[in-house]
């Protein structure tokens, strides 16, 4: 499914999509993205016995030292049965403060710009699953891990994940759904 536009006006439809996509696969693995915990609270809801999980932002993205999810929204999530993972950024992590400080392109960021080229939404979905596994909240069968542009959910993909030191061992099985433009 292509959607006309990027972003949260997406995200019912994309988790809905994912839903019967895993079901229809006998996936039992979502991955989410949710910075502050929204997208994460309608995944479990939509996915009631799959084990969900949750991945935002580390400590110190937005401002240095603090979290980007309240602890009362990750207890939430807890309760309900998510696992929560808070992570640095697979395709970016120290490389950002590198490029910053020296300019310049590295390969991690070199990954992330290619898999931009099928959307932020895509790119997201690849990155949060590679954290997922490196916090070992994977098992590694197949899931359906879900991304999106800026806030909400737009992206699907069904994949075999992979660790960050195995990367090239992913496999993208299948785009369920992604914003057309971007």
């Amino acid at each position: 499914m292509y959607f006309d536009k990027p972003g949260k006006i997406n995200t019912e439809n994309t988790l809905n999509l994912a839903f019967e996509r895993a079901k229809a696969l006998g996936i039992k693995e979502v991955v989410v993205a949710s910075s502050k915990g929204d997208t994460a609270k309608k995944a479990i809801e939509i996915f009631k016995g799959f084990i969900v999980v949750a991945v935002t932002y580390h400590s110190g993205f937005l401002e240095p030292f603090k979290q980007v999810m309240s602890d009362s929204v990750k207890k939430y999530l807890e309760e309900k049965g998510a696992v929560v993972i808070s992570a640095t950024h697979a395709l970016s992590g120290v490389e950002r403060s590198i490029a910053k400080k020296f300019s310049g392109l590295y390969p991690a960021l070199l990954i992330a710009e290619t898999l931009r080229l099928f959307g932020q939404g895509v790119k997201v979905a690849v990155e949060v699953s590679i954290m997922a596994a490196d916090a070992g909240a994977l098992t590694g069968k197949d899931v359906v891990s879900i991304g999106g542009t800026g806030k909400g959910a737009d992206s699907a993909l069904v994949l075999t994940p992979a660790n960050q030191s195995d990367l090239f061992n992913m496999r993208i099985r299948e785009i369920v759904c992604k914003p057309r433009t971007f």
